[in-house]
């Protein structure tokens, strides 16, 4: 009888072990046929087409044309988001007139670093995103379509309480002042920092993140209008470059960093006003990148001067990056920290939306929205 109970204990046995394994072989099957859909349906999207402002000739703002294109091809670890909105930058302003080439990797004549969107599909190897979930994301160029391919690992959630046209007004702004400001310039609590024209898409997101984080902030404008809004942001203390000299107004106090994308006659002022082992970044030199320095100058106070531009990095970097600023920056999107958006335009309105950007008659951020 012992016996017996064995035979049967060892076939139960089996038995439940034959169940797991086609238990195990149902969820292979579903997951086969999961990604089979997957491919079915990239395939498909990817025979469709959408729409794009695109550069037809280097030029002005009337260079810029709506076209039909195909919807890029999503690849293994790349999710398909369909555009909301994009951020309209500078850097999209010099492309437009062929000063600004894209990276290689990227669509030459499709402007935009930065959107928000809804994802439409996903790669077969992508396990953070899922079809639906609202993303926004820095890209290195074709954001100004209705539709873009982004790697899983650039992408970022929404911040809560913003609105998608809000949230395509973060990625280039913030990746910039994050990296150059607190990653290069390595400003800390209680230090002074200086941005040059606050009330820019760069100047309002370093404003409001040196404040968040603790510095003392001060800032250059050309108009009263512009002071009261960069005083808003949460700016300490603003000069109109127009009617002052900040170099003079500022003589003794000792900046720790400067962030910097006016170069030129700019350049021998910041020396003069950064403190001992102070910072100066560079991020543009929109008026001329060749500057004389006193190099007895920069030793006596230690200085630093760095700079960097961030579209042409590696995507090992970029994604490095995104990590970081998930961790430390995004708790404080949509809380602490507030968008400012000047004007959003139809994206067939691209061209308007580049004659304010060279007009600099604006302040905060201009988006594109589809």
């Amino acid at each position: 009888m012992p016996s017996i109970c064995v035979c049967k204990n060892i076939r139960r046995s089996e038995n439940k072990e034959e169940r797991g394994k086609n238990k195990e072989q149902r969820g292979k099957n579903k997951e086969e046929r999961g990604n089979l859909t997957s491919h079915i349906l990239i395939s498909y999207l990817n025979t469709k087409k959408m729409k794009a402002v695109v550069i037809s000739q280097f030029g002005g703002p009337e260079v810029l044309k709506i076209e039909e294109r195909p919807r890029p091809v999503v690849h293994p670890q790349e999710v398909l988001v369909n555009v909301r909105a994009a951020g309209v930058n500078r850097p999209d302003v010099f492309q437009r007139k062929g000063n600004y080439p894209a990276p290689k990797d990227s669509v030459a004549d499709i402007p935009g670093l930065e959107i928000a969107g809804v994802i439409e599909a996903i790669g077969s190897d992508v396990t953070a995103w899922k079809i639906g979930d609202e993303v926004c994301a820095l890209v290195s160029g074709g954001g100004y379509a209705s539709y873009v391919a982004v790697h899983e690992d650039m992408c970022l959630p929404i911040p809560m309480g913003m609105r998608l046209e809000e949230a395509a007004s973060l990625p280039e702004t913030v990746y910039t002042v994050w990296d150059n400001v607190f990653r290069r310039g390595l400003l800390k609590r209680g230090e002074n920092f200086l941005v040059h024209g606050g009330a820019g898409g760069i100047g309002s997101t370093a404003i409001q993140l040196a404040k968040i984080f603790g510095a003392t902030v001060y800032t250059t404008v050309s108009s009263e209008e512009k002071s009261t809004y960069c005083r808003r942001l949460g700016a300490d203390y603003i000069v109109n470059y127009n009617n002052e000299d900040f170099a003079e107004q500022w003589k003794g106090i000792g900046i720790d960093v400067v962030l910097d994308s006016i170069g030129g006659a700019y350049f021998d002022k910041n020396i003069s006003l950064l403190a001992d082992d102070g910072r100066l970044v560079y991020i543009n030199a929109m008026q001329g990148g060749k500057v004389e320095l006193n190099i007895f100058k920069m030793m006596q106070k230690r200085l630093s001067i760095t700079g960097s531009t961030l579209r042409v990095r590696d995507l090992h970097f970029k994604k490095q990056l995104t990590k970081d600023i998930r961790e430390k920056l995004w708790p404080v999107m949509g809380r602490e920290f507030k968008t400012a958006i000047f004007k959003r335009f139809s994206f067939q309105d691209a061209s308007e939306a580049h004659r304010i950007m060279e007009s600099g008659d604006f302040c905060g951020k201009l988006i594109l929205v589809f």
